[in-house]
């Protein structure tokens, strides 16, 4: 025989072939034909009882066909050709054939063997046959778990002596020969008929003999075996074995119907069980992530400006805190979730169940909307920081500017309204009243070089408050003041001129040398208070060109001290002149210079302090250009790393895009390359972080801008971003096809085509097929939606399918469910219900005692939860709808 244990048609050889493994079983041990020939004759007359005959010897009493063409009308329930009732040869074998073409019409090839050896008598042959009759008509229908004919037997056997000790059936003969696994059979499914327990290992007569008695008193199994021809044999004939099981099987198959029917809602609630638990996981995910961006935001929207650069700063610094510690991980989770949704949805497929549609506000694209608020208010905030650390640094410059510029403003005019209300010209000599003349006219020329200080001073006043400077007020009163004080020397010098000019005519004496001293020595005066305030001003500067031009000022400013020096020479030399006529004269002095109050000793203390500012401001320039070039140095520091990260960022992410188009091998094999492709990815994270150091000692320094490259870090952030969740989606649709080709039986022959055809049609390598693309691969595979009335509504179902938003694309993995769908079965509601209705004994209800005799505890109990109350005319009290419960498991109704 060979075939029958696959499932497949069973062909009978001829026994006197070499190769026959019927008679070589023979051979190897003679009492296997005693064993045998006991097993059918008892199989036999099992059945033809039925029809209220027995045989006794098999091969004579099927030798004139008769009682063979009964035999095989009682086990397959249909009705032979009318026998001959003739006694001659010719219609015994006429009988025997028809009986051999029966046989042969139920798929069973016979090969070499005729009715004439079966008439003649012929043991081996007659044995042969029947054991084909049993093969084809009690074993060969067996199905258990996708196993079928004899391995669905022996797996049949195994799951049911699985929990008994001593019991370990691997094969149809030693397995059998201590009798513990026909007891273990018999007490599972009939406990009460069996102490399973006090059956010994070492007494194999006893437990033989106790199961075919039981299995003939109560199941109405005859006895195939005698205990001591299985005993006393080394090696139990299988064939015989396997007759006897069999019975032993089919007495059980309503049993079995029952667990089948039970293992089917197991699984399918498994699978409601895991999706819900999964739906529940998301929810919280999401609500969680959202909470967080929603607390968010305020803190980021936060506009309330500090006072103090110090502060701002500490602002900055809490915004690094958030960028490393708080919102990588929340990108992350970001991204796990869209992996659960898509790998939720892609169980709720292959276990045709319907989408899942989660809370309002909690969808993935709602999630994704929140989080592109969240980075545009990061976005916003932290140029805001920027520009308020911008202007407190202006307004840090501008406040100290106007304390120095008021300050030696004030020193200035301190005494100066004292001065000019004197009434000191009442009582001076001609010459002296020209002496004060000329000295107010000095001094007006110096309050008229003052006025630019005075309107400066006004300037940044201005600027302050303008810029909303948060100590303004102070400000404004001190400038105020100025201002004011300033108005009133300007009434005072007024009116001490006009007061002079009313007495100019009555003096005339002037020492035109003291005059031109004066003259001169003002403005070179003004001129060295102002080198002096410029080479103390403060400066800020952004870059190398803007120091590099104050450097360039400065050494023009030093270019003009020698010309500046000869003037000073030049004054001094007018002093000396006075001094030199006076002794030459032998005039004695009564005191200085009536016109001006800058004496020669001022202007050389006022120059060697400007001697000595020189070179100070030389030091704080080259300081701040070291600084700038230590600042240019970070820039190309940063613009060097970050134009080597960008572009690679840019190539992954293109050869991410390839691969999820290009793949090839197994599904196994491609997720493995993808892992091992996302932790090479994963291993440049060093780089990022490098960047990122870089980039904080960037903004420590407050360097706001580079123009060695184009890349900010935040492009590279985000980039970096978009290429960790693009391999980690690319991942999860390869685990999502494993999915889809475990559940649905695709083998990866076909997901190999099943893609080949997808990219070939796929012509801009998106990763998606339009519409017409999609039609056009539809019509390479076969399927007609050609350009007509009837492949239009074709063609509008199947998008319906696969494009069920409407987006006008389809994905692959859309694709690949639509392939496996048309090509595969899957569980349907029917099923489901059909399978409760074994459990209930088909009753249109069942009860919970039943649910918890046959399922496990907690899907027992899963289904009594959620199933309604039954309300047929066949309602008993605690009957439940299992119709309704199984067509909501898979969206037809309201669970």
């Amino acid at each position: 025989l060979s075939s029958a244990s696959s499932g497949g048609p069973a062909v009978y050889m001829d026994p006197r072939e070499q190769e026959n493994d019927w008679d070589r079983d023979l051979l190897l041990d003679p009492a296997w034909e005693k064993q045998q020939r006991k097993t059918f004759t008892a199989w036999c007359n099992s059945h033809l009882r039925k029809a209220g005959t027995q045989i006794e010897n098999i091969e004579e009493d099927f030798r004139d066909g008769l009682k063979l063409m009964l035999l095989l009308e009682v086990i397959s329930g249909e009705r032979l050709p009318k026998p001959e009732r003739g006694k001659m040869r010719v219609h015994k074998i006429n009988n025997v054939n028809k009986a051999l073409d029966y046989i042969a019409s139920k798929g069973v090839k016979l090969v070499s063997i005729g009715a004439e050896e079966i008439v003649d008598g012929n043991a081996k042959m007659t044995l042969g046959m029947i054991w084909t009759i049993i093969l084809r008509f009690a074993i060969q229908d067996i199905s258990v778990e996708e196993t079928s004919a004899k391995e669905g037997l022996l797996l049949w056997c195994q799951r049911k002596t699985a929990p008994y000790k001593n019991v370990n059936v691997q094969n149809f003969h030693i397995s059998w020969k201590d009798g513990l696994a026909f007891n273990a059979l018999i007490h599972r499914h009939r406990p009460e008929l069996i102490d399973y327990d006090k059956l010994r290992k070492d007494d194999p007569l006893t437990n033989l003999n106790n199961a075919f008695e039981v299995a003939e008193k109560y199941l109405d199994i005859p006895k195939m075996m005698d205990a001591e021809d299985i005993v006393n044999t080394a090696r139990p004939d299988e064939k015989a074995i396997m007759t006897y099981v069999s019975s032993f099987y089919h007495a059980f198959s309503g049993a079995q119907k029952a667990e089948t029917a039970a293992n089917r809602i197991c699984k399918v609630l498994a699978v409601n069980q895991e999706n819900e638990h999964l739906m529940e996981d998301y929810e919280k995910l999401a609500s969680d992530l959202l909470e967080w961006i929603r607390r968010t935001i305020p803190w980021l929207e936060n506009r309330a400006p500090e006072k103090t650069m110090a502060e701002m700063q500490q602002k900055l610094e809490d915004f690094r805190g958030y960028r490393r510690v708080h919102k990588p991980p929340k990108v992350q989770e970001k991204c796990q979730l869209e992996i659960n949704f898509n790998t939720l949805q892609t169980k709720l497929r292959l276990s045709n169940r319907p989408a899942f549609m989660p809370s309002e506000g909690r969808m993935v694209s709602d999630i994704n909307g929140s989080w592109h608020n969240l980075e545009g208010a990061e976005k916003g905030y932290e140029e805001w920081m920027l520009n308020e650390i911008r202007r407190l640094e202006r307004l840090d410059h501008l406040a100290e500017k106007f304390r120095q510029k008021a300050t030696i403003h004030e020193s200035w005019t301190d005494g100066k309204e004292a001065m000019l209300t004197q009434k000191d010209y009442e009582t001076a000599s001609l010459s002296e009243v020209k002496a004060l003349l000329r000295k107010h006219e000095a001094f007006e020329s110096d309050l008229a070089a003052h006025q630019d200080r005075v309107e400066q001073i006004a300037a940044i006043a201005q600027e302050l408050n303008e810029l909303d400077y948060y100590d303004s007020p102070s400000v404004n009163a001190r400038c105020q003041k100025i201002c004011e004080q300033w108005d009133a020397l300007g009434s005072l010098t007024q009116s001490r001129r006009e007061s002079l000019e009313r007495t100019e005519k009555q003096l005339e004496s002037i020492d035109e040398l003291y005059l031109e001293y004066a003259k001169r020595a003002a403005p070179f005066n003004n001129w060295m208070e102002g080198a002096m305030e410029d080479l103390q001003d403060m400066f800020i500067v952004h870059n190398i060109e803007e120091i590099q031009g104050l450097i360039t000022a400065h050494e023009q400013f030093k270019s003009t001290l020698p010309e500046a020096n000869k003037e000073r020479e030049a004054i001094q030399a007018i002093q000396a002149e006075v001094q030199k006529i006076a002794q030459y004269n032998g005039i004695k002095l009564s005191g200085g210079n009536p016109y001006t109050t800058i004496t020669p000793k001022s202007i050389d203390d006022k120059w060697h302090k400007v001697e000595q500012l020189v070179p100070q401001r030389d030091r704080a320039l080259q300081e701040e250009l070291a600084k700038q070039q230590s600042n240019d140095h970070l820039r190309r520091k940063f613009a060097t790393q970050a134009n080597i990260v960008g572009p690679w960022i840019q190539t992954k992410m293109e050869e991410i895009g390839r691969i999820s188009i290009e793949m090839n091998g197994t599904l196994e094999d491609q997720l493995v390359n993808l892992r091992e492709y996302e932790q090479s990815i994963i291993e440049y994270k060093p780089n990022i972080d490098q960047l990122e150091g870089d980039h904080q000692l960037i903004q420590e320094a407050l360097i706001f801008d580079n123009s060695y490259t184009a890349y900010t870090m935040e492009h590279l952030r985000v980039g970096w971003e978009q290429l960790l969740t693009t391999i980690a989606r690319t991942i999860n649709e390869i685990e999502n096809q494993i999915l889809t080709r475990d559940a649905k039986g695709i083998s990866q022959e076909q997901l190999h085509e099943y893609r080949t055809s997808f990219n070939h049609f796929d012509k801009d390598h998106s990763g998606a097929l339009m519409a017409e693309e999609f039609k056009a691969c539809l019509i390479s595979l076969g399927y007609d939606v050609e350009n007509n009335k009837a492949g239009d509504a074709e063609f509008a179902r199947i998008m319906g399918i696969v494009d069920p938003n409407n987006s006008g694309a389809v994905t692959f993995q859309a694709f690949i469910d639509f392939m496996s769908r048309e090509t595969t079965d899957t569980d349907t509601a029917d099923q489901v219900i059909a399978s409760f209705k074994i459990l209930a004994a088909d009753k249109n209800f069942i009860t919970a005692e039943e649910l918890r005799r046959e399922l496990p505890p907690d899907q027992a109990e899963y289904c009594i939860a959620r199933m309604a109350p039954y309300s047929g005319p066949d309602a008993k009290p605690g009957a439940l709808d299992y119709m309704s419960f199984s067509t909501a498991l898979y969206g037809e109704s309201d669970l």
